[in-house]
């Protein structure tokens, strides 16, 4: 499986939740009560305007995925994140900003390139001029993959209502870096 082909491109992620619900679940360590909630949510994101994803497939299943939107200062994570970015002097990072909604691989197919490639390939497609998402507030292989291609902390020890762990909001101007 480890040395199976990867192809990235426009998945309906609609038709295919639950598939990426369940490599999220095991790339993020979800019980099946957390996945239920993150169906309805994914759901409701998919219908918002601009929206599109992005899939990993091998041999013809679902091995990782992107989804993001423009970002909408009245949708909820928005109005959770700006106290913060606004204390940083950054909320302006909310207008005309790309926001990567989700973005998750399976572990076997981690340290391959694939977020990379899922990540860059959806905001290479974005009409904004920068991107922006939360990650959890820690040192992380995911925190290093986004530092790589840009993006910085614009505010830190953000707390969601429903986490139980503080994120971190990140910023980075489009395109994305690539590598040298």
């Amino acid at each position: 499986m480890d040395d199976a082909q990867v192809v990235i491109g426009p998945v309906n992620l609609a038709a295919k939740v639950d598939e990426a619900l369940a490599v999220q679940a095991v790339a993020f360590g979800l019980d099946q009560d957390e996945v239920a909630v993150r169906r309805h949510i994914v759901l409701r994101h998919l219908m918002s305007p601009g929206a599109c994803a992005y899939g990993a497939t091998s041999e013809g299943r679902l091995v990782g995925f992107v989804y993001g939107m423009p970002n909408d200062r009245t949708h909820w994570w928005s109005t959770v994140v700006e106290p913060y970015l606004r204390a940083t002097g950054t909320a302006d990072w909310l207008d005309d900003s790309f926001v990567i909604t989700e973005l998750h691989v399976h572990p076997a197919f981690q340290g391959r390139g694939v977020g990379r490639e899922l990540i860059t390939t959806i905001t290479d497609a974005a009409a904004e001029s920068r991107s922006i998402l939360s990650a959890i507030d820690t040192e992380s292989p995911a925190r290093g993959l986004y530092r790589a291609l840009g993006y910085g902390d614009l505010a830190r020890q953000v707390h969601f209502p429903s986490a139980a762990r503080p994120y971190a909001v990140m910023g980075a101007p489009l395109p994305l870096l690539r590598r040298n």
